[in-house]
């Protein structure tokens, strides 16, 4: 049961509980250095400008625009073909 909830959410997305964790820590790095961008930013306005609309835009391409979904294992036993 606790090994389904470190595995469910990441084979949801094709991923394996390591490949989600490197992914996720990846974004979550990113936007830290992004908020400090537009934190900085937002104090010295002539800083940072496009940084934390380049961020997003980069984000949300790489989390939904192009996100490699694989497809989710076979239930055992399930019958799978193509007609």
């Amino acid at each position: 049961m606790l090994r389904k909830a470190f595995t469910e959410h990441p084979r949801t997305v094709g991923e394996s509980y390591s490949e989600h964790l490197v992914q996720a820590s990846g974004f979550g790095g990113r936007m830290i250095v992004a908020g400090i961008g537009c934190i900085l930013h937002g104090i010295f306005p002539f800083l940072f400008v496009k940084t934390g609309s380049r961020q997003i835009n980069h984000l949300h391409d790489r989390m939904v625009t192009n996100r490699r979904r694989k497809p989710e294992p076979l239930e055992a036993g399930a019958i799978d073909f193509v007609i």
